[in-house]
């Protein structure tokens, strides 16, 4: 069972499970009033107070801390989450100030494994240590009654014990990108290589359907001249051999031009081949692909020009969308390939053109071809390219838009 949870789902159950051990100690410490301060047992009200109040923070730090880790690193991260760890932080301290106890910053120790996956790391670790220092009245005040040197001692060496997570967390947050980025490149390679294997195949096929037109085409041609030629010289029955002869060569070459047509219609590319596997496993998106079966392009470049952009489209979703679904939909219409891609992510008020987007759009305008965006707030990114399938299409297309 473990061999099937990654990194963030491991560190997100000890998490939890770090959080049910501080309620058992937190019941414990509910089974004797007296340890917690304004707690005394003949003061019922008071007592029955502040067991609720630290009751209610334990449990919200636990549905925070449920909610924030559902999908750790697979999303961007936004300032929604940042509110979200300040609850969290609070909650953690709140424990501690409510039980009079250090079991909060147990409980930032938890906390500390989110950091890095929703901090830069200058941030992050500000933010651990602020924390911790936050508990030092408690260690402070009564039933501790610490001198503010040591208890602010205490407090940095809870700090130690969160740095310890805050380091785990952000090699297994760096395991994780390293694992994402070693997935995208291998996707692409695959890619890459299915697309470089077509083009040999179109490449070997031309060739040899070039062989076959200009040396035993040129050379039937010649022979059936000569026959004919021949056939006006010979007579009687070598006559007869001659045209069966020339009958002959006429019908191999026939057969020799029906072979070139056949190879250089099957010289195409198979687009759909070389673009599935750009689909394949990406970690917190679902990505549906339809594409017209066959589609097929003459040209290599062409075909890389769609490899490209279909990368292109898939790492901005995955980066900057904040999409769980993307869909692509590829089809052939009046000599162009057209491919239309929207996802359901968070969308903008504006489109911001940015290295991705400018190349991609440079590269389909040297082809003869356009792109163009579409979105809007809370309604995702929605992109349109037509790309010709050929340098005549294209000619064309610009003769019908003029």
């Amino acid at each position: 069972m473990l061999t099937r949870l990654n990194h963030s789902r491991m560190l997100r159950y000890a998490g939890l499970f770090t959080w049910g051990m501080v309620g058992f100690w937190l019941f414990s410490i509910f089974l004797e009033p007296a340890t917690i301060q304004g707690g005394a047992p003949g003061e019922e009200e008071a007592f029955n107070l502040l067991v609720g109040r630290w009751l209610a923070v334990y449990l919200s730090f636990g549905g925070v801390y449920w909610w924030i880790t559902r999908s750790l690193g697979q999303h961007r991260r936004t300032w929604f989450d940042h509110v979200l760890l300040l609850v969290l932080t609070g909650c953690a301290i709140g424990v501690s100030y409510f039980s009079g106890s250090g079991l909060g910053s147990v409980l930032l120790m938890v906390m500390a494994g989110l950091l890095p996956w929703l901090l830069p790391l200058r941030i992050g670790v500000a933010w651990l240590v602020f924390s911790n220092l936050a508990v030092i009245p408690v260690f402070v005040s009564p039933p501790w009654g610490m001198p503010v040197l040591i208890a602010a001692m205490q407090s940095l060496l809870y700090a130690g014990f969160s740095s310890f997570v805050f380091v785990t967390a952000l090699v297994a947050m760096q395991q994780a990108q390293a694992r994402e980025e070693q997935r995208r490149l291998n996707a692409e390679l695959q890619a890459t290589r299915l697309l470089l294997a077509e083009s040999a195949r179109v490449n070997e096929r031309t060739r040899i359907s070039r062989e076959l037109h200009d040396l035993l085409g040129h050379h039937l041609t010649a022979l059936s001249l000569n026959l004919e030629v021949a056939g006006h010289l010979t007579e009687g029955r070598a006559l007869e051999h001659v045209n069966q002869a020339h009958t002959l060569a006429r019908l191999l070459l026939t057969d020799v031009r029906e072979a070139v047509s056949q190879l250089r219609a099957g010289g195409a590319i198979d687009v759909a081949s070389a673009l599935r596997p750009l689909a394949e496993n990406v970690p917190g998106l679902d990505i549906q692909m339809a594409i017209d079966e066959p589609l097929l392009l003459d040209d290599p470049e062409r075909a890389q020009v769609l490899l490209r952009c279909t990368q292109e489209i898939i790492t901005n979703v995955v980066r900057h969308a904040g999409a769980r679904h993307l869909w692509i939909r590829l089809r052939r219409e009046r000599g162009r390939i057209l491919m239309n891609a929207h996802d359901d992510g968070r969308g903008a008020s504006q489109v911001v053109i940015g290295n991705g987007l400018r190349g991609m759009r440079e590269r389909l305008v040297e082809y003869g071809g356009e792109l163009s965006i579409d979105t809007r707030p809370q309604a995702g990114f929605k992109l349109h390219l037509a790309l010709p399938v050929s340098a005549a299409a294209a000619a064309a297309s610009e003769g019908v838009d003029a």
